[in-house]
């Protein structure tokens, strides 16, 4: 944890809640960004973040500042997640991807918005452990070690699971959408 963290979250352990805003804003988007990648819908991923935020605030005295506040706060989001799972419709609806492409070409638009939509199939193949551990490793890019802790597993269970994700990523994508592959030659 660095420097101004550290200060700000001993500030807001001493009773200054102002302090909590500065100490998470830089995270704000990433949380967004993440629960959507989990729950695949806008809605679900803003409620998500923000219970993320409220549990922050509420258990910032559990928080050990040898850790990265970063990785504290996508444990808490997993958690989070997960509990919206068990609360959840089973065999909710796959949903394309909310936001298209912006580009001056509409061909390379909707050429990049239809790629986009065939990796996130490829991402429903995965057991939502697997998806958690592989959009943590492969899409935000935290070391084994760091994705251990964000989800409370140890790190042979992170490798296991990344394997897993990547071969059925790897077995959907040659089965459904070769030219992916092609495309990286």
């Amino acid at each position: 944890m660095d420097e101004r963290e550290s200060r700000l979250v001993e500030e807001v352990l001493r009773g200054n809640s102002e302090a909590f805003d500065p100490l998470v804003t830089p995270y704000r988007k990433l949380l967004l960004n993440m629960a959507y990648k989990l729950s695949r819908n806008w809605e679900d991923a803003k409620e998500i973040s923000q219970e993320t935020l409220l549990r922050a605030f509420r258990y910032l005295r559990s928080f050990d500042p040898e850790r990265s506040f970063k990785t504290w706060l996508l444990q808490i989001l997993m958690n989070v997640w997960r509990r919206s799972l068990a609360r959840s419709v089973p065999a909710e609806k796959l949903q394309q991807v909310a936001s298209p492409i912006s580009s001056d070409n509409p061909l390379e638009s909707r050429l990049q918005t239809e790629t986009r939509s065939q990796i996130i199939a490829c991402l429903e193949e995965l057991s939502p452990r697997e998806k958690e551990v592989f959009l943590l490793r492969d899409l935000e890019e935290l070391n084994v070690r760091e994705t251990a802790r964000a989800l409370g597993i140890s790190s042979l269970s992170v490798r296991v699971r990344l394997s897993s994700a990547r071969k059925k990523i790897r077995a959907k994508i040659e089965k459904d959408y070769p030219h992916l592959l092609e495309s990286r030659r």
